[in-house]
């Protein structure tokens, strides 16, 4: 696993993007604060901008980095979520601007998963995630599910949990800073 973080981090570290697997689905990444990165995940999904992508942390840390206010309730959604959960929170700042949502919000997941959290770790940044398919194409379940025109547009494929068979993408709750909470998708 270690030189597969190493790899993924080698490709990120120079504006590339990644295909990996996360505690959810297959997804595509990306460094979330490389503006050109996050463009090209945009054309290979052929996915309009104003269609926003999640992004993965992998603690209280880099939430502060790019949350100042952060709602009590979305640490207790975090706490007693027994599944993958994905919120979505007001006024993002030190991302790329092409990861904010036109009404100034960002979906984001703190990630357990190994690889994920040792290559954030790595980083020291957020990592964009978005599931590995073309826009309005079903979600891969699994790796050989993933179509050939989206591994061959990504700049490196983690060679990690070819055989998993991913469980249903992450719930996605938003969380208003004015205590608003509207549950997206379960």
């Amino acid at each position: 696993m270690n030189q597969e973080v190493h790899n993924a981090y080698e490709v990120i570290k120079q504006g590339g993007i990644i295909l990996y697997p996360t505690d959810t689905v297959w997804g595509i990444g990306c460094d979330a604060t490389n503006p050109e990165a996050v463009a090209k995940i945009y054309k290979l999904k052929q996915r309009a901008e104003t269609q926003s992508m999640i992004v993965l942390m992998n603690g209280e840390k880099m939430m502060y980095n790019v949350f100042k206010d952060i709602p009590e309730v979305a640490w207790q959604i975090m706490d007693l979520s027994e599944n993958p959960t994905t919120l979505v929170l007001d006024k993002p700042r030190n991302v790329a601007p092409n990861l904010i949502a036109p009404d100034n919000t960002l979906g984001i997941r703190i990630v357990k998963e190994p690889f994920c959290f040792k290559l954030m770790e790595k980083m020291k940044k957020p990592l964009v995630s978005t599931s590995a398919n073309i826009s309005g194409q079903p979600t891969p379940k699994s790796f050989k599910e993933i179509s050939p025109e989206i591994i061959k547009g990504v700049d490196y494929v983690v060679n990690l949990h070819r055989e998993k068979i991913a469980g249903k993408p992450s719930t996605i709750i938003k969380l208003t800073n004015d205590s608003q909470v509207k549950v997206i998708r379960k």
